[in-house]
Formats: C-alpha cells, sequence, structure tokens
C-alpha cells in the first residue's frame, strides 16, 4: 500500500495535514510519523473500498446482473438498498482494523519487493499462481469456519439474508467477517516475497472478482472454477463451496 501512499502524499495528504491546528502539526507534518501514516492508510482503505464497491457493483448490476432475478420469491423488498446499507456501514471498521497490517509493511516487516529483476520473472509467475492458491485455501477454511454454529448466526449469518444476491450483496457482510476473509492476502506478503505492484493489482482485482461471483452472470459452469454460478449455490444452501476462486478444497 506504500505505492498508494507515495502517491496520495503529495496529492491530497499534505494538503490537508499542513491545515491541521499546530498542535497537532507534529503528528501530521512527517511523512512517516505512524499516526500520519495510519490516518492516511485508514482514509485510502475507506474512501478505496467505497469506489471500487459502488462503482464495480453499479457497472454489474447495470450491464450483467439478470434483472428477473428480481421476481424470484426469496429476492428481499428493497433488498438492494439493504445490501448497500449493510455494506457501507461496515466499512470503517473493515478499514480501521486493517490498518495495522499495512503499517507493518511500511515499516519493512512484510516481503514486499519492487523490482522484478530481484527474484526474477519465473518467480513474479510462480508468486502470482502461489498467492491465488494460498488464499484461496486459507479463505475456504476461514468461511467454512464461520459457518460453525458457534460463529455462524452473527458473523457470517448477515450476509447469508441475501438468498438471491446483487452485485451489492458482494461486500455486504459484518466487517469482521469480511476481514477474516482477506487475512490470507495480507499474511501472504509477510510469508513469501512478492511484488508490490503485482501486490496492489491482486486487491483490487480480488474485490472485482468478489462483486463478479454475486452477479449472477453465468460466465463458466467448469466444475473446478468457483464463479457466479457455485457461488450461487452457496447462497441458496450454504454447504458448499466455501472457496473464493476454486472448488478444489
Amino acid at each position: 500500500m506504500d505505492l498508494v501512499l507515495d502517491f496520495a502524499d503529495p496529492l491530497v495528504f499534505d494538503s490537508l495535514y499542513s491545515k491541521f491546528p499546530a498542535v497537532m502539526q507534529p503528528y501530521f507534518s512527517e511523512r512517516d510519523h505512524i499516526a500520519r501514516q495510519s490516518t492516511s492508510l485508514f482514509l485510502i482503505a475507506y474512501v478505496g473500498i467505497w469506489i471500487l464497491y459502488l462503482g464495480s457493483g453499479t457497472l454489474s448490476y447495470i450491464f450483467l446482473f439478470d434483472k428477473e432475478l428480481k421476481k424470484n420469491k426469496k429476492y428481499l423488498p428493497n433488498q438492494i438498498s439493504k445490501e448497500i446499507y449493510m455494506a457501507l456501514s461496515g466499512f470503517h471498521i473493515t478499514a480501521l482494523v486493517t490498518v495495522p497490517w499495512w503499517i507493518f509493511e511500511l515499516r519493512g516487516y512484510s516481503k514486499l519487493y519492487y523490482n522484478i529483476d530481484e527474484y526474477g520473472w519465473p518467480y513474479f509467475v510462480f508468486s502470482m499462481v502461489l498467492f491465488v492458491l494460498f488464499s484461496d485455501c486459507l479463505i475456504y477454511w476461514i468461511h467454512r469456519g464461520i459457518h460453525h454454529p458457534s460463529v455462524y448466526w452473527w458473523l457470517h449469518k448477515p450476509h447469508h439474508l441475501w438468498k438471491v444476491p446483487t452485485p451489492f450483496a458482494s461486500h455486504a457482510f459484518h466487517p469482521l467477517d469480511g476481514y477474516a476473509q482477506s487475512i490470507p492476502y495480507h499474511l501472504f506478503v509477510y510469508l513469501f516475497p512478492f511484488n508490490s505492484y503485482a501486490y496492489l493489482t491482486m486487491f483490487v482485482l480480488v474485490n472485482f472478482w468478489t462483486v463478479s461471483i454475486h452477479d449472477a452472470a453465468y460466465f463458466t459452469n467448469h466444475p473446478w472454477i468457483n464463479g457466479a454460478a457455485h457461488h450461487t449455490v452457496h447462497h441458496a444452501d450454504f454447504v458448499y463451496n466455501y472457496g473464493q476462486y476454486f472448488t478444489l478444497w
């Protein structure tokens, strides 16, 4: 996330923080102060997820979602507004608990790197595949775990209110549910070297994928790909297809 911060500091934050009261300047005038970095990262996460969610969700709804599904008897009254409200009302919490991962990245504790030549192109390609498989496997077990009755009723059941999901159901869940299923993405870069540009790209693409598996646009019915077809079954029956990308686990 340092790439976004390096871009946003001169564009937005330098000017923003210069207007803070003098008593706050020791904490916000220096770009590498942890208070400033934490605040900036929170704002980036919070504003960024609003843009990604509402932007991709709206486009998917307009161009891909089958509006005939709204006639299904399991489609709730005013469902889209309820999905959006649930999603937006939890983004600040998800952003807040995500910030520590990014702070430790900025402090150099992760294995992120910039130049592909450091590890070479073969490893770069391998690391992309490993990232997808690693995160998908861990998300499978996390997702399966939050279906356990001891936590399901308060943590994951809100997401299963949407028996006939729309693209806006993609992020309509308890904020700690969304955070729990994001942990593998953060954890990966602390365990394996990963290119910073690839990391940022994958973070954005993951959000697009999350929208796409809720839009009922069945581009593939491949038994291994956990696309919209398989994820729709998950919303209907609850006991299948816990992975993010695949049905391998």
